[in-house]
């Protein structure tokens, strides 16, 4: 393993809660990344869950009835987890394993129906450690295994950095950085969010080198920008218009790559 990763895992020991809650603020990327896991999930089989974090796909799919294996380097993130979990009682249906993504022995198990990975590949900022995940995730996918793997886009993170933290801006060598390479130079100090941020061209062949045929990329926050609010105030059939819609638009090539996340759904072949 190339890159030494402890400080994210850090990161997100020092405050587990902060991950649970921030799909309670990006909600169009929660509801939209369902709406593509009901359409690509079988009806029933077993998950890997590689980044499960707190849980907030976990439980959902353990209510549905499918055996999760929900692996996350943090053991902070997990131990939120199992409490969701046990508080459900939905202890049979799941799992857990603290593992790093790019080394997954733990997991001895080689035929899982889908493999999530919503969150580790945008902390890898080495190209080697993103492959390495995702080699060891096609190792434990049947064939025909589906996988759903999550994304931050280059430069829709602007609409972020212009509403939260202007200022970002006049730090030069990491705004050339993060245009340029998708990630932020080498010397800056670790600490915080760190990760990588991706091309929506670089999606597709990145995962058909290593073995998977794309069934579609979509981007999970079409259209809004840095505008969760207005989508979170919505409610009733006015929210389920414009979830349609926005669905709809998801997969617009023209738009994609101002989606804050990315979704990647492909088959093993």
């Amino acid at each position: 393993m190339s890159d030494d990763i402890s400080d994210i895992a850090a990161y997100y020991n020092n405050d587990p809660e902060r991950e649970h809650s921030r799909l309670e603020r990006h909600q169009l990327e929660y509801d939209l990344t369902w709406r593509y896991l009901n359409q690509y999930l079988p009806k029933q089989g077993r998950i890997l869950e590689i980044g499960a974090a707190t849980g907030r796909y976990t439980v959902e799919l353990a209510r549905r009835g499918y055996a999760v294996t929900a692996v996350d380097m943090s053991t902070g993130l997990l131990e939120e987890s199992r409490k969701r979990i046990a508080d459900e009682q939905l202890e049979d249906c799941v799992k857990f394993i603290a593992a790093d993504g790019r080394d997954l022995s733990a997991v001895t198990e080689r035929d899982f129906d889908v493999a999530l990975l919503m969150g580790p590949l945008y902390h890898l900022v080495d190209q080697t450690d993103r492959r390495t995940v995702l080699k060891e995730a096609s190792q434990r996918l049947c064939q025909g295994g589906i996988l759903f793997s999550a994304f931050i886009s280059r430069f829709a993170i602007l609409s972020d950095l212009i509403k939260n933290v202007p200022n970002w801006v006049e730090s030069r060598a990491e705004v050339r950085s993060i245009l340029e390479r998708g990630r932020s130079p080498e010397d800056f100090p670790r600490g915080g969010f760190r990760g990588y941020f991706v091309r929506t061209s670089e999606l597709a062949p990145m995962h058909e080198e290593m073995g998977f045929e794309t069934l579609t990329v979509a981007g999970v926050e079409p259209a809004i920008g840095a505008d969760d609010e207005s989508y979170n105030k919505l409610e009733g059939p006015l929210r389920q218009l414009w979830l349609d819609l926005l669905y709809e638009i998801s997969t617009e090539s023209s738009i994609m790559g101002a989606s804050r996340h990315l979704l990647y759904i492909g088959r093993k072949k």
